[in-house]
């Protein structure tokens, strides 16, 4: 049995969509496995069960990436395509089973909108597949010690960013002698191009407390070390939705992007947002590429508060 898992570019749609894969993959334990997927988001797939490939779709002229994904799968028949981008190429594959995405539903959250490409009573959750060797190497970059803070600061606009100085007043406070982790390390992600974005906040963090991983990881090795931290807080981003699928307590801060879309999934999830509504926060001369952050109205305090209404709620669930 042969499974084609078509799923989006970017990195916080690939891990939503993960759960999706996961129940196929339950129900079809033999199945052998084709993920296309966006170059950030392929190594996401590394490690999954029974894979034969992931196909890195690279955007090309005149959508030439879709006559790619034709030409290396056309010669197969595949049992079931889940395809995710409704690409014209899946309904002209032999197939036995093609499902896609409802193109109904948009303003429900992006999980429950997939849990439907398979008729499924419950959104899946995301499931990352991590190996032995990202494990290994996350307890060599947190070792076991202290608790691990694990902070997002980045974004792939600058409107969705959090002022560095908000975010290491907020440490202070998480990681202060009243915090939710006093004394804490705080573990910095980010992606290598993002690092002139970290830099304030990982200079303004004592050295001896600092755990800067920015640009030092691949996403499953990312994976395997947030789920060495004891709570992880972000800008809405595909690392905010990675640390939610790798089982931290994550919250997200919101502002020009909308929580009742792209809230992190999980049990032991949050989120928290400007005072100034998804509705009213742009400007109108607002552009992305060039746009200043959008958050300046959520407060230290909000975000304080929502850790530790979130943490309470963890450990209540914990006891």
């Amino acid at each position: 049995m042969r499974i084609l898992f078509v799923t989006s570019t970017r990195v916080g749609d690939a891990i939503i969509s993960t759960g999706l894969l996961e129940h196929a993959i339950r129900k079809y334990p033999n199945a052998r496995v084709t993920v296309a997927c966006g170059p950030a988001a392929a190594g996401l797939f590394d490690a999954v069960p029974n894979l034969d490939r992931v196909i890195v779709l690279d955007k090309m002229l005149f959508s030439f990436h879709w006559l790619r994904l034709w030409i290396l799968t056309v010669g197969k028949f595949w049992d079931l395509i889940i395809d995710l981008r409704n690409a014209p190429v899946t309904y002209i594959l032999f197939r036995k089973t093609r499902r896609g995405m409802p193109r109904t539903g948009s303003d429900e959250r992006r999980v429950q909108r997939m849990a439907r490409v398979l008729d499924l009573d419950a959104p899946p959750a995301p499931h990352l597949w991590i190996g032995e060797t990202d494990l290994t190497l996350a307890r060599k970059l947190i070792p076991d010690g202290s608790p691990v803070l694990a902070v997002g600061p980045t974004a792939n606009w600058r409107a969705k960013t959090w002022r560095p100085e908000h975010f290491a007043a907020l440490i202070e406070r998480l990681t202060g002698p009243a915090g939710i982790l006093p004394g804490a390390r705080v573990a910095i992600f980010g992606r290598d191009d993002e690092r002139p974005m970290a830099l304030r906040l990982i200079d303004s963090i004592p050295h001896e407390r600092c755990i800067d991983l920015v640009g030092e990881l691949d996403l499953l090795t990312a994976s395997a070390c947030l789920a060495r931290c004891a709570f992880y807080v972000g800008n809405d981003s595909g690392l905010m939705h990675l640390a939610a699928a790798s089982g931290v307590p994550t919250l997200g801060l919101f502002g020009p992007t909308q929580e009742a879309l792209y809230a992190p999934w999980g049990e032991h999830t949050g989120i928290v947002r400007t005072k100034i509504p998804f509705a009213e926060i742009f400007p109108p001369d607002f552009d992305h590429r060039t746009s200043d952050s959008l958050m300046d109205t959520l407060t230290v305090e909000a975000a304080e508060e929502g850790a530790r209404a979130l943490w309470d709620s963890y450990n209540r669930h914990a006891a």
